[in-house]
């Protein structure tokens, strides 16, 4: 009987693909009721999702001609039936890399709605304690979403800040220390000339990013002696940066103790506008709301944390200590190893950008939107050096963490 069930279900998958793929709509409604929109025929060889066969079977778009309104309706149905915005293909394409490779926009941005839509909801169960971090996990590994003990010698260091890495009790993620921000503060980092590797062969930073660095401290810093903060020292580009535009007050969180060495030995704990903060801004930014900080410019560059840390940080933090005519910027890297990832994220941290209407509530949108925490976005589309992806800098690493095209950078300002 096992071996019969086993049977109807390789023919029911290849008839929900086969559907999806012809785009026929009626024939998909009646074989959803029976199986998921998830399904891979296991006999083929090259295994694909009905999703991934409905968009492939588009072809290119050619001449300004796009897939017609069947092809829509039957990614839209897939989707309404679970289908996953960033599941993976033998060819470790996503649906949405496929039809952006197609030419298909309107399918692309259907992925992309359809991928903020599920990112909304995630955070609402994770914000309702519904997600767990097995959950979290897998998310990361179907998508792929950057960060040494004083001297005895005087110091500029905010006194009593310096915190001790909690221990980590979880040992699965040891292999690749970028999923815990713990076990990334507790391993071991290599500056190599161009590239700051953490233990796992996780490039944190690269010096292909200088000229990204300094236009943020360039749209952040307009003018001389303001007071400024970044959070996640890694290299030092962005604050060797900041230094160009003579702040008043630079402030500096980092949390791994080699950087701090490193710190230490470039000088930056002798400069005399220069404070630096020993810890997790997570324990760090609490006692500056306390102290009554106020700073002109913000920018956040951290290293295995997500966007829920970068969520955290403005909602709870930035409008803190954020002078009301202050400047807020990030680096822009989430999902930036794919161009539909990126698209999302974008979208997802301000939802203003979206040109349709979220099927959720201003309940769910609030939680993790830059808008609804009072702020205006304005983004500036920056070129990635030429022949970045694919090149030899990333000999030695784990992964690529940029391949596209485009760095849309982000100024945040408070709403008028």
């Amino acid at each position: 009987m096992a071996d019969q069930a086993s049977e109807e279900d390789v023919l029911l998958a290849k008839r929900i693909i086969s559907a999806a793929e012809r785009h026929d709509l009626s024939a998909l409604k009646v074989l959803l009721k029976e199986g998921s929109a998830n399904v891979q025929d296991p006999t083929a060889t090259a295994a694909t999702s009905p999703l991934h066969a409905a968009i492939i079977s588009c072809g290119e778009a050619k001449d300004g001609k796009e897939a017609g309104d069947d092809a829509i309706q039957t990614v839209d149905l897939l989707l309404q039936n679970g289908a996953i915005w960033n599941d993976l293909n033998k060819d470790d394409e996503t649906p949405g890399c496929i039809a952006l490779r197609l030419g298909q926009k309107k399918i692309y941005d259907a992925m992309v709605e359809a991928g903020v839509r599920a990112e909304l909801l995630f955070s609402k169960m994770q914000a309702l304690g519904l997600g767990g971090d097995d959950d979290a996990v897998e998310e990361e590994e179907t998508e792929e979403a950057p960060d040494d003990q004083p001297a005895a010698k005087k110091q500029k260091v905010a006194e009593g800040e310096a915190q001790p890495v909690a221990e980590v009790v979880d040992p699965k993620v040891l292999d690749d220390v970028s999923l815990d921000n713990k076990a990334y503060l507790k391993s071991q980092l290599r500056y190599q000339g161009h590239i700051l590797l953490d233990e796992s062969d996780n490039a944190v930073m690269m010096d292909w990013e200088t000229e990204i660095m300094q236009r943020h401290a360039e749209t952040l810093i307009p003018k001389k002696g303001l007071k400024v903060m970044n959070v996640g020292h890694g290299m030092g580009i962005v604050d060797t940066a900041i230094q160009t535009h003579e702040p008043a007050e630079h402030h500096i969180i980092e949390g791994h103790p080699q950087v701090h060495q490193r710190l230490r030995e470039q000088g930056w704990y002798d400069k005399p506008n220069v404070i630096i903060h020993e810890g997790r801004w997570q324990d760090i930014l609490p006692k500056l709301v306390e102290q009554g900080v106020v700073l002109d410019a913000i920018y956040y560059d951290t290293f295995a944390e997500d966007y829920a840390a970068l969520k955290e940080f403005f909602s709870e933090y930035v409008i803190q200590l954020l002078a009301s005519d202050g400047k807020f910027g990030w680096y822009n890297g989430l999902g930036a190893d794919r161009q539909v990832c990126y698209d999302v994220y974008t979208k997802v941290s301000h939802p203003s950008d979206l040109h349709y209407t979220l099927n959720t509530n201003d309940d769910q949108v609030s939680e993790i939107d830059l808008h609804e925490a009072g702020f205006d976005t304005e983004w500036e589309d920056m070129k990635v050096p030429e022949g970045l992806h694919g090149s030899k800098q990333w000999d030695g690493t784990r992964r690529p963490y940029w391949t596209i095209d485009i760095y849309r950078l982000p100024v945040n300002t408070f709403m008028k």
